[in-house]
């Protein structure tokens, strides 16, 4: 990738556990930007990374069915990692 940058595959980050204070309040304050236009999107990704459920398992908490879970989960990833580029 251009300039030094590497691809980062959110499915596989967990941002909860090994991230410092900074990084989660970042976190934080994206995903209530997010809850503002995309609640259900927020909560998602809330239920993923700081509980640690399957998107299946989100979806399903949620009453969501799995191929909605699937749409709203990329879009939430999408939203918030364009977010946290803006601020970290």
């Amino acid at each position: 990738m251009p300039d030094g940058q590497r691809r980062i595959d959110l499915d596989q980050v967990d941002v909860a556990a090994a991230s410092d204070d900074e990084t989660l309040l970042a976190v934080s304050e994206a995903l209530d930007k997010l809850a503002s236009h995309d609640p259900q999107g927020a909560e998602l990704i809330r239920l993923r990374f700081f509980v640690g459920l399957s998107n299946a398992e989100a979806g399903e908490l949620l009453g969501l069915p799995e191929r909605t879970a699937k749409r709203a989960w990329a879009y939430a990833r999408a939203w918030l990692y364009d977010e946290l580029k803006k601020t970290l």
